[in-house]
């Protein structure tokens, strides 16, 4: 699947729907080049679950953690672009994070990648014009869900 995001209301807007789908247990993995805008999709899901606070980047903290009741479910925003080799995920303790909850992750390919994960929605995101390209693709689980 393929969507075009022209400005940060599109982006917002994709947020929403892909947060409305959203179920324990699932993945969002963002790939793209610095400044694709990861991390902004990543804020738009994360207000769309009904956080209403300031949404760090994890780049040096990696993993950030959001719990009802100031999100619908329990999230966890993970930037693994520091990381030297997956086996440092597992080092962070990722799979306690992650049990419940859904794991928004940027730079997946640094922790191993979850692209074979049943519950994974794979989004590369790539500058265009004035806008980004989503390209998108759904594991099994995602499949009768998609945004």
């Amino acid at each position: 699947m393929r969507e075009e995001l022209a400005n940060l209301g599109a982006m917002n807007r994709f947020g929403e729907r892909i947060a409305a789908k959203l179920r324990a247990g699932d993945v969002i993995a963002l790939t793209g080049g610095l400044g694709a805008g990861k991390t902004t999709l990543a804020r738009a899901i994360i207000a769309a679950l009904g956080y209403e606070g300031e949404v760090p980047s994890p780049t040096f903290t990696i993993i950030e953690t959001y719990d009802p009741p100031a999100t619908s479910i329990p999230l966890v925003h993970a930037d693994f672009y520091r990381l030297n080799h997956p086996d440092e995920a597992q080092e962070l303790g990722l799979d306690d994070y992650r049990d419940a909850a859904v794991l928004l992750a940027e730079w997946p390919d640094h922790a191993g990648g979850f692209a074979h994960e049943p519950a994974c929605l794979s989004i590369l995101l790539e500058s265009a014009d004035e806008g980004r390209i989503a390209i998108v693709e759904a594991g099994p689980d995602w499949l009768s869900r998609l945004p």
